[in-house]
């Protein structure tokens, strides 16, 4: 396995990180166990700010909370420069909790709720990012009866899709998300926006995939979308003081996975902002990113224990941990690919390819597909890496499994910052109305 940030083989061949022995982890905390590096999401923060700031422009780099979203990590974004995005009224709330600044908060979704609505007005967040025209009328609606001006971006779709190694220039009109430059219905959008009396419109917001690990897609996005504002400039007198440009940046889950530096991504957007903003902008626009995976995806481990195995000769030999899919429903969903190592025994000899089963009752939850490991015991820990964006924040409840703890290490100190569900918990919500406690039970 791949070590990433701070993990490290001890003396004592166990997996160690941020100074933490995952052995003295797991008798602490038990597993399943979510263990996010805490230095390495702390450097990521900085290489993204240092970069946008070395380029001169005008920047605000927002941590997209969907890919996990707690009260501690809220509280290292802040601390670290960062703006933030949430996507729901969880987000929302837990980032104000956590002590998060509003006005650096950035709301997207779209399918926003009237109350998610007058909860992010309320709040007096910075901006909202509108994504279709029922939206922009009831925002400008709430915002009049509040009699306050509300800070918008549109959500645009450039006509640039990027994925993992590859990028394509397409029409993007079919997507929930956003207004399409191609057919006229960004520029509809823009004028509408600029016309009410309640909404000051920043610009414009557009996010052209994920896992990529390229910059042509962005460099084509720039592109698309400065000829967009110039045309918008030109023809209804709106210019655009912020060009938000998502996130997508990737990073290395197995090997073959290629991601660029920080610092080459941003170079790249910013080198191409500059370039197709100049000569006919009087001021090169303000630039948004989202990284979301990139701050916290292979900082984070997921840390498991080993229980039953099943050999099948000539077939596979099953190996199975205490979580799966409620933990990391990304393989079930995506198929995505993960590495692992005995966390415990991480120097001894490989002998053996088995294939890791989650304990959840679906044929599905299988999390990795033959996997080299040493000879595999019962009682063994098994580490499976980057799993920091998007497993927490996915997790579940199926078959009422619990959901795991979350615990922050960093110069071999370990906080916990979610605790581990209880099985009161898990019946919290439950009612039991009082006809059915007094119906008789059928014999």
């Amino acid at each position: 396995m791949f070590l990433h940030g701070t993990s490290q083989i001890n003396a004592a061949g166990h997996l160690e990180i941020g100074g933490c022995d995952v052995t003295d982890l797991k008798a602490k905390y038990g597993t399943p166990l979510y263990i996010v590096d805490e230095e390495l999401v702390r450097q990521r923060c900085q290489q993204y700010v240092a970069a946008f700031r070395a380029s001169g422009l005008k920047f605000q780099v927002a941590y997209a909370s969907k890919a996990f979203c707690v009260m501690a990590m809220c509280r290292i974004a802040d601390q670290e420069g960062m703006s933030l995005d949430v996507v729901s009224d969880g987000e929302l709330y837990t980032a104000l909790q956590a002590g998060f600044p509003a006005k650096r908060i950035h709301f997207h979704g779209n399918n926003k709720t009237l109350e998610e609505i007058e909860m992010a007005i309320d709040a007096e967040i910075g901006c909202f990012v509108v994504d279709n025209l029922v939206e922009l009328h009831v925002l400008n609606a709430v915002a009049a009866e509040k009699n306050v001006r509300v800070q918008i971006l549109l959500r645009v779709t450039p006509g640039v899709e990027a994925h993992t190694h590859e990028y394509i220039s397409t029409g993007q009109t079919d997507s929930k998300f956003g207004f399409d430059i191609g057919n006229g219905s960004a520029f509809e959008a823009v004028k509408l926006a600029s016309e009410q009396s309640n909404l000051d419109l920043l610009g414009v917001h557009s996010h052209i995939g994920s896992q990529i690990f390229e910059v042509e897609g962005f460099e084509m996005a720039v592109q698309r979308v400065a000829e967009f504002a110039q045309r918008v400039h030109a023809d209804l007198g709106v210019p655009f003081k912020v060009v938000n440009l998502g996130g997508g940046f990737g990073i290395r889950y197995v090997d073959g996975d290629t991601p660029l530096e920080v610092s080459q991504y941003v170079k790249a957007i910013t080198d191409a902002v500059k370039t197709h903003f100049s000569g006919w902008s009087a001021e090169v626009p303000e630039i948004w990113v989202e990284p979301g995976r990139s701050i916290v995806g292979d900082a984070g481990t997921t840390l498991y224990t080993v229980g039953t195995s099943k050999d099948i000769p000539g077939v596979r030999k099953y190996v199975a941990v205490d979580g799966g899919m409620t933990d990391n429903p990304r393989p079930a969903l995506y198929e995505s690919k993960y590495e692992a190592v005995l966390a415990n025994r991480a120097n001894d000899a490989v002998e053996e390819t088995v294939s890791i089963a989650g304990k959840c009752c679906e044929s599905g939850d299988m999390l990795i597909w033959d996997l080299d490991l040493p000879k595999v015991n019962s009682g063994d820990l098994l580490a499976v890496s980057c799993t920091g964006a998007y497993n927490y924040s996915m997790a579940s409840n199926y078959n009422r499994i619990r959901r795991p703890a979350v615990v922050f290490v960093n110069q071999g100190e370990s906080d916990l910052v979610v605790r581990r569900e209880t099985l009161q918990d898990i019946v919290g919500n439950d009612v039991v109305p009082e006809r059915i406690g007094k119906q008789a039970v059928l014999k």
